[in-house]
This record gives C-alpha cells, structure tokens and sequence, in this order.
C-alpha cells in the first residue's frame, strides 16, 4: 500500500492531561478547550466565527496503532468489536473526529466546547459541518 505525510495544522490546549481524565465522546463531561494553529496558516482560520459547529480531525498520538478489535467502552462484558465499528482511539490510523462549537475565537486559537481530546493533541483539519446539500 501507498503511504503519506498528514502534517499538523496546530494542537490542542485542554485541561485534560491523560487518556483515563478524558472521557470517551466530548458530550460526556469533556470541558472547554482551545484548537490552536500554526502562523503560517493562518488565512485558513480567519473565517471560522463564534458559535460554528466544526468537525476537528486529531492525530490521537498516544493510540495503540496495532489494535484491531477492542471491548466497546472498556467492557469486558460486550463482545469484541473490530475498531472500524466503534469509535475507540486504538486503531490502525488513529484519526479523531470530533463535532464541536466555536465558542470563541482569539486570532489563531478557537476555543471549542465539547472536545475530549487531551491537552497536546495533534490537529490534522477543520472542516464546517454542513447544514444541507450544496453548502460549503
């Protein structure tokens, strides 16, 4: 197979400082956190405003890329699952996607509700979540 470069845009800044303080979807608990860019690409991020809602794609770094099949949630009680069937952060191209709201933005730092990515996080791209079909 063919691989490529996905080369950061920015980072996370988030009060969550290790996988287990995180939890597992951002509408459980996760608290506010900032997207934070690189300068040098900076007219990407001059247009997205307060109260957007944003789909953020992470590197999720700390992931075990040799995981194929997991316990959803961490429990052994629920049958072992294929990754591609869950949204566990263990998995073979660990790419987070997280649905989130601009809740403020600071130049090259949008801070975001509803993110459970840990603090450091790589970010891979934003892309706006579409209200209908044709919009951009």
């Amino acid at each position: 197979m063919t691989s490529f470069e996905i080369r950061p845009v920015g980072h996370v800044e988030s009060p969550l400082r290790d996988l287990d303080s995180a939890p597992c979807q951002g509408d459980e608990g996760a608290p506010n956190a900032w997207l934070v860019f690189d300068p040098a690409i900076r007219e990407a991020v001059a247009d997205v405003a307060e109260g957007t809602d944003v789909l953020v794609l992470t590197w999720l770094d700390r992931s075990d890329r040799d995981v194929l099949a997991v316990h959803p949630r961490g429990d052994s009680s629920r049958p072992l699952t294929g990754v591609f069937a869950t949204r566990s952060p263990d998995r073979p191209n660990p790419i987070g996607l997280h649905r989130v709201t601009v809740i403020a933005v600071d130049g090259l730092r949008l801070q975001v509700r509803g993110l459970e990515a840990i603090d450091g996080t790589p970010i891979v791209d934003v892309k706006p979540v579409l209200g209908g079909v044709g919009e951009r």
